[in-house]
């Protein structure tokens, strides 16, 4: 039978024993956390990208159909897979990439700069990549007596993406300052209707629902407006005037640093696909019918391109009337003085505004 060590001695065993254990844990623990320090957020060649709907979104489709974003990732020595999503309305969007559910978002710049303005000095902040060229918005009515949106009364609905806070909602506040006065901004949000653009420009021209009115986008308004019922209150030029960039693709600061080279294959497949469709428009809108399996007339689609009024640009344009309205309404705290506080340094050779 073993004689039992003193207390003390089998202190001082365990002592010694923690002591170890410890020391080879710390060792095990600072080996881990070099590795995974070592590690980016996630592998390079990974793409998610969400879109919306309309003739703007035309150089996704062709950097989509035609691989550019692949073959620019092949040029930096990286294979690229590329997941295209789509979903309606930019709070839709922005719920996505704060989840990390995509890389790349794209909305409208009211949505956009509420993301901006949340995000900005954190770990999810967010700039624009690239806007999606100056297009403007229409404000559509098929009721008659709707001449401006002074006309408009409680029985008349105006659909957009999203009420509240979407980029047409943003247009059709401002639009209610100006013609209401100040502290007036909101006074038509009671009249807004959440819809998708296509299901929006059915109800407009089909008749016979709520909605009286559509503050739409190309090629939706173009095509409502070849129905005798329908008619432009106003365009989002006359708001602002002159062009905007209504919408805008935008990552997080965070993606762009863990990977340089997805996010510049990204880049430079956008800026391709952009200077293409504005030298091929026939062909790009042929590409546009195809990606959409739309059943629009290619022609019909060339002619929405080909608008004197749409210029294609990575550069965003009037920009900053959007945020400093959101600012004076209290929907944006900060205010930036410049395109280039809330876009990537790609773009800050360029004259936004």
């Amino acid at each position: 039978m073993s004689t039992p060590r003193p207390a003390a001695r089998r202190g001082l065993s365990r002592r010694a024993l923690s002591h170890r254990v410890l020391a080879r844990l710390a060792v095990l623990s600072l080996a881990l956390g070099s590795a995974v320090a070592a590690l980016p957020a996630r592998a390079e060649g990974v793409l998610r990208i969400a879109q919306q709907f309309g003739t703007l979104y035309t150089p996704f489709h062709v950097m989509k159909e035609k691989g550019l974003i692949e073959q620019h990732g092949k040029a930096l020595g990286i294979d690229i897979t590329v997941d295209w999503s789509r979903l309606s309305g930019g709070s839709a969007v922005n719920d996505a990439l704060l989840a990390g559910n995509i890389d790349i978002a794209s909305a409208g710049i009211g949505p956009f700069l509420t993301l901006w303005d949340k995000t900005r000095g954190t770990a999810q902040e967010v700039k624009v990549v690239g806007a999606f060229g100056a297009q403007p918005n229409f404000l559509l009515s098929n009721n008659p007596d709707v001449k401006t949106i002074k006309d408009l009364t409680a029985r008349d609905r105006i659909a957009m993406p999203v009420a509240g806070v979407s980029v047409q909602a943003r247009i059709l506040q401002l639009a209610a300052e100006q013609a209401f006065g100040p502290g007036q901004a909101k006074k038509l949000d009671g009249l807004m209707v959440t819809l998708p653009h296509p299901d929006a420009t059915a109800a407009l021209i089909g008749g016979g629902t709520e909605i009286t009115a559509h503050l739409s986008n190309a090629p939706f308004q173009n095509q409502a407006l070849k129905d005798p019922k329908v008619h432009k209150v106003f365009s989002s030029y006359d708001i602002f005037g002159g062009p905007v960039t209504p919408t805008v693709a935008y990552a997080t600061v965070k993606f762009r640093q863990d990977n340089p080279k997805t996010y510049k294959a990204f880049l430079d497949a956008f800026a391709e696909a952009t200077r293409w469709v504005e030298a091929h428009k026939q062909e790009a809108a042929q590409i546009y019918v195809k990606v959409e399996q739309s059943k629009l007339d290619p022609a019909f689609v060339a002619e929405v391109l080909s608008d004197p009024e749409v210029q294609y640009t990575l550069v965003p344009l009037g920009t900053l009337k959007f945020a400093d309205f959101m600012n004076r309404i209290g929907a944006i705290k900060a205010k930036p003085a410049s395109f280039r506080d809330f876009t990537f340094e790609d773009l800050h050779a360029a004259s936004g505004s």
